[in-house]
């Protein structure tokens, strides 16, 4: 384990946070003021007394995180490694680049009052250009190579690598744009993939610790405005971030596949979307209740507190198959 930096640790996790609850508490009015949320027509119906809380809070812990890892990957660079601070910077440059798309995309529902931004084409064209930007500096600077470590020994990929890769970046970042969608939920998730994420970065990558240490406090320092009854939501603004952030961060540990289970959650938000649309069409009837998998929970009478318990309960058990088969 990597004690002699778990300082560092806790600091950026604590400073995280307190800017992430500071910022957002300044924000809130303002907010409140001019970027009240288009509650979706289509989704639930007990949702429509939400309409006008503000969104786009995610601009709060974007800019404690931004601050905590800018200052920690300066460290990072004085006192621990070059490779250390510039990967830092990496995954908060992608994390950035994703909250740019989701501002455009509030910002365009703010201004036709409706639940619809930008086009899902616009947005995965401008997201897939950020992952190939991303995974292009990940090979400038670090020369990553196709092979992915696990306990065991390696599996080269080769020529496959790039496309699965590119593939999880995005669609990591979609799948917690979908978890989104009731009070506390999507930053709860991002605490407990930020918890699992920590687990095995404090063994084994520097970088990763730094950025999973920042995803904890932001995700902590929201909640505690977002927890049901919201105050305020991230808005795309806000998820497009975390998930970047979390999806950049399996890089540093040399298996970004492992993001997969961690973030499971996200994945059977994902995956519960392309079912119901796929059902469907097959059988023109619904295979949940409503999509994503948390509305179908809602509609079983659980309710957002509930949800999001069981849904940081599942990141924990999810994560186990990658302490036995990742950790060495």
């Amino acid at each position: 384990m990597l004690d002699v930096y778990f300082p560092l640790y806790i600091l950026i996790f604590f400073s995280t946070l307190i800017l992430t609850a500071v910022f957002e508490k300044k924000l809130i009015p303002r907010l409140t003021e001019n970027a009240k949320q288009p509650i979706y027509t289509e989704g639930p119906r007990w949702h429509a007394k939400k309409s006008g809380t503000p969104t786009m809070g995610g601009l709060a812990f974007l800019l404690a995180s931004s601050v905590a890892l800018i200052i920690a990957s300066l460290f990072g660079l004085l006192k621990i490694s070059g490779e250390v601070g510039l990967s830092v910077i990496i995954c908060l440059f992608y994390a950035i680049l994703n909250s740019l798309v989701g501002i455009c995309d509030d910002l365009k529902k703010l201004r036709k009052k409706q639940n619809a931004g930008l086009t899902p084409v616009e947005k995965l064209i401008m997201q897939t250009l950020a992952a190939m930007l991303f995974l292009f500096l990940r090979q400038l600077v670090f020369k990553d190579g196709t092979a992915i470590s696990f306990s065991f020994g390696s599996i080269d990929l080769g020529i496959f690598y790039y496309p699965l890769a590119l593939l999880i970046l995005v669609g990591i970042v979609n799948c917690a744009n979908l978890t989104d969608g009731i009070d506390g939920l999507a930053s709860s998730v991002a605490f407990a993939v930020g918890v699992s994420l920590f687990y095995i970065s404090a063994a084994l990558s520097i970088d990763g610790a730094i950025v999973s240490s920042a995803i904890m406090g932001a995700a902590i320092g929201f909640l505690l405005f977002n927890i049901h009854p919201a105050r305020i939501f991230m808005g795309d603004t806000g998820s497009l971030f975390f998930g970047a952030l979390i999806a950049s961060s399996a890089f540093t540990l040399h298996n970004p596949f492992i993001i997969i289970p961690i973030a499971g959650v996200y994945a059977l938000e994902g995956l519960s979307v392309i079912l119901q649309v796929v059902y469907f069409k097959a059988t023109k009837k619904r295979l949940f209740k409503m999509a994503p998998f948390h509305h179908h929970l809602e509609r079983c009478g659980w309710s957002e507190n509930k949800i999001c318990i069981t849904a940081i309960l599942s990141t924990l058990l999810f994560s186990l198959p990658v302490y036995i088969f990742y950790l060495p």
